[in-house]
């Protein structure tokens, strides 16, 4: 038979681990209602379907060097002179601006969506053919001479923006 002591033994301040005490520090019911780590709610991203656009364009034959034309307004004519610059893939135009246009809405790049019925978007996609890439890129003309476009005779480093930070470095010690 084992006996007992009568005087059972107390943890004190000393024997219990570093661990504990370090763990009842830093938990507390405090840390619940003031925590660091919060949540943002974000909004759902929206999500993008396909439409058919609408774009204005202008097509021009190359037999055409130049072109005139009025556009009849309200009480007047504007006149307009358009001519293809030689070697390039560009138009000149000039307007004559005397003559204010009101009436005339102006043309915008803006896209125009194209809305279907509903029993026309399957007929739609039926019909649709898959799109096929160029066969070779045309991104130049070849009597284009792309030097005279611009740029900088020469890039060279300026003497005095070289030296400067070197400068200010030997005098500020």
């Amino acid at each position: 038979m084992t006996t007992r002591p009568c005087v059972e033994q107390t943890e004190t301040v000393a024997t219990v681990p570093v661990a504990y005490w370090t763990f009842l520090v830093e938990f507390n019911l405090c840390s619940w209602w003031h925590s660091d780590l919060t949540a943002k709610a974000q909004r759902q991203k929206q999500t993008l379907e396909p439409c058919d656009t609408e774009y204005p364009a202008f097509v021009s034959e190359r037999t055409i060097k130049e072109t005139t034309g009025n556009i009849a307004c309200d009480d007047c004519f504007k006149s307009f002179v358009i001519q293809q610059i030689p070697s390039s893939n560009l138009f000149m135009v000039v307007v004559d601006n005397e003559c204010k246009c009101d009436s005339v809405s102006p043309i915008t790049m803006e896209p125009i969506e194209i809305r279907y019925n509903e029993s026309l978007k399957c007929e739609r996609l039926k019909s649709q053919k898959i799109r096929r890439r160029p066969e070779s890129c045309h991104g130049f003309h070849p009597e284009e001479n792309a030097r005279e476009c611009g740029g900088v005779l020469c890039l060279s480093a300026k003497p005095t923006l070289v030296l400067l930070p070197l400068l200010l470095t030997i005098f500020s010690r």
